[in-house]
């Protein structure tokens, strides 16, 4: 099975990740409704493929997504409270061509979604005292401070104000999936910006930087360190690097229509509530070809648009701890809930490491490459903490204290700690409107439902 997976990769589109970021199968979806429904199969056991009782407004909106603009192929949601599933649903279709349904253990891309599970993994180790934030890298990984870059703290990598979203290069596809010469490159590049006065999107870099961190401090990789301390605990169906046996259980993706400029342009004037010259000036600035976000997105040319490269088991097989995760939406929300709640016996951090992560950063800083008198506030572009996205006017998920990361093409996990909410949505119908509407219905949803 070559090629298990279709579509094309995010640096290929304007997207929701690159600006700051149907069809429906007869059988459960026919059956899912009703505000006060309990679960499709008329039991509350969320493992199954239904909804607790007082939970049928999220069922509501998935069947609706189904019908809906762009639509959905196959997708999945997954809601958390307090430990326990309260939603858990899929249906459609995992691969249209082979007319192969969307099935329990179905799994797919998740792209950017990928950026939480990674940050995860480093609160993790600052909770149990072996990553101090505040420390420079070079304490950890002293090859890093060459070109000025010996006084970096941590929490910079995390928060995207290091000034290395760029690798000059160049370097290869086969060189990418070998980890060290990305790392070697990353060592002799000098940042983009004097680091902590500007941020902007580390679209690839980010999992280099921080994956390496937790390497020197662990001695495994990123993904080797996910699948141990996060994923076997909570029986995660979610894999930083794909293990071969289970390529089986791929989603084919398939792109939604492409957006011109003026749908995009359009879909950030609603998302955001910017004026159009503004909206303009800032994707003309950051997301033209040769623009920093367009660099950021190449990692030195080792990600060329034009191979098709992520259509290669070696992409989803080596580690790319900002883009090339794997999961269900089960998975993504019983993460994000074990942040927040005891799920199953397991808990991944304390609540003090949850408050100190998630305290936004880029609120005080710029966003590189924006032209001179262009201003963009930062709940409306890029409002991030110590390695997630926080709610914000066009993203607030579960409310105000919620915090999470989406994918390109629409994934997106989330937590909200207040109510302990853990939330997934996966899906293998990618669209690129910065103004999707699936997951915020969703989110919508959820919210009425908590009350």
């Amino acid at each position: 099975m070559e090629d298990t997976t279709s579509g094309t990769p995010e640096q290929g589109h304007y997207g929701r990740r690159a600006v700051l970021k149907g069809v429906a199968a007869a059988g459960a979806l026919a059956a899912l409704g009703g505000s006060g429904t309990a679960s499709a199969s008329g039991s509350n056991d969320c493992d199954e493929n239904g909804v607790e009782h007082g939970w049928g407004k999220v069922a509501d909106v998935f069947r609706a997504n189904f019908k809906g603009d762009p639509g959905e192929i196959g997708a999945a949601v997954s809601v958390y409270v307090g430990g326990r599933p309260v939603v858990n649903l899929w249906d459609g279709l995992a691969d249209r061509k082979a007319n192969l349904p969307w099935r329990r253990n179905t799994v797919v891309r998740v792209a950017s979604a990928t950026k939480g599970a990674t940050a995860i993994c480093a609160h993790i180790l600052a909770d149990r005292g072996l990553l101090d934030l505040d420390a420079p890298v070079v304490k950890y990984w002293p090859e890093f401070g060459a070109n000025g870059k010996d006084q970096i703290p941590v929490r910079l990598l995390l928060s995207h104000q290091a000034g290395l979203p760029i690798v000059d290069g160049p370097l290869t596809f086969e060189q990418a999936c070998a980890w060290h010469p990305v790392i070697r490159a990353l060592e002799a590049q000098p940042p983009l910006w004097q680091p902590g006065t500007a941020h902007v999107y580390h679209a690839e870099t980010y999992g280099f930087l921080v994956g390496e961190v937790v390497r020197r401090i662990t001695g495994k990789s990123l993904g080797t360190f996910f699948a141990e301390e996060v994923a076997a605990p909570l029986g995660l169906s979610t894999w930083i690097g794909l293990p071969e046996k289970q390529r089986r259980r791929l989603a084919l993706i398939e792109d939604a229509a492409p957006l011109t400029l003026e749908q995009l342009t359009a879909g950030m004037i609603k998302l955001t509530g910017l004026d159009e010259a503004t909206v303009t000036a800032w994707i003309q600035a950051l997301y033209a070809p040769g623009s920093v976000q367009d660099r950021a997105v190449s990692l030195g040319g080792a990600l060329d648009a034009t191979t098709a490269y992520w259509l290669k088991h070696a992409w989803l097989e080596s580690e790319f701890p900002a883009a090339n995760m794997v999961s269900d939406a089960r998975s993504l929300a019983r993460m994000y809930a074990a942040t927040v709640s005891r799920v199953d016996g397991v808990r991944l951090m304390r609540p003090a490491t949850v408050r100190r992560m998630n305290v936004v950063q880029t609120d005080k800083t710029h966003m590189y490459g924006l032209p001179p008198g262009l201003d963009i506030p930062s709940d409306r572009s890029f409002y991030m903490s110590l390695g997630f996205m926080r709610a914000c006017p066009p993203m607030p998920m579960a409310g105000p204290a919620s915090f999470g990361h989406l994918g390109s093409g629409g994934s997106i996990g989330f937590a909200e700690p207040d109510a302990g909410v853990g939330f997934g949505y996966v899906t293998n119908l990618w669209s690129y409107r910065p103004d999707d509407p699936r997951a915020a219905d969703l989110a919508t949803a959820v919210r009425s439902c908590l009350g």
